[in-house]
């Protein structure tokens, strides 16, 4: 149970919610349609970061240039995400971790994706009931990989970020919570909880 800490905060795309293939289907269409090269590798070491972030960073590395802006383009994958979350999410085994300690330890989200976004998606699930807080993306001047969501999470919670435990599956994340001077969980490594995104490079 980690009794160790006070403060329990969660990642939720491919940490708390099974979400990999809901954003995998929805870049894959994104980047296809404004005729952004789909580098499965790349797209999967950037898991965790927001997604104009992962579009500059994408622009950046192929040298196109894109026939729509960053804001519109995220626009685009953003409702491609609404329209189809119903059909992919589902809460991981780290849902039970929580609902043990529901009402026992206060408990963040602190995640890449846009909070509207992620309170749909933590509804759908039947999790979000269980969490006090929940920080997106945009509710920090910079997201991961930087500190700022999970050191706004333990601010909300009320608890110094040393006594926080952060449960992380992206590289991103983990550089995030260590930044922020709190103990990391890797979920794959303790709970074989596997991000289902671009774990192929079949359609590059």
């Amino acid at each position: 149970m980690y009794a160790d800490f006070d403060g329990i905060i969660f990642d939720m795309d491919g940490t708390l919610v099974d979400s990999g293939q809901l954003h995998e289907q929805a870049w894959r269409q994104t980047l296809t349609h404004f005729g952004i090269p789909i580098d499965g590798a790349l797209m999967r070491s950037l898991a965790g970061v927001p997604t104009i972030g992962t579009l500059k960073i994408l622009i950046a590395h192929f040298g196109v240039t894109p026939n729509a802006t960053c804001e519109a383009m995220n626009d685009y994958k953003e409702a491609l995400v609404r329209e189809t979350m119903h059909l992919y999410v589902m809460p991981t085994r780290l849902a039970e971790f929580a609902k043990q300690n529901k009402g026992k330890r206060p408990m963040a989200v602190g995640t890449g994706a846009y909070t509207e976004e992620a309170v749909e998606i933590l509804t759908l699930c039947g999790l979000l009931e269980l969490v006090d807080h929940v920080v997106g993306a945009d509710q920090v001047v910079a997201p991961k990989p930087a500190p700022d969501t999970f050191l706004r999470c333990a601010e909300l919670m009320g608890i110094a970020p040393e006594r926080c435990i952060v449960f992380e599956d992206a590289k991103a994340g983990i550089q995030a919570a260590q930044s922020a001077g709190m103990f990391v969980v890797d979920v794959l490594i303790d709970f074989d909880i596997k991000n289902d995104y671009f774990l192929t490079e079949s359609s590059r």
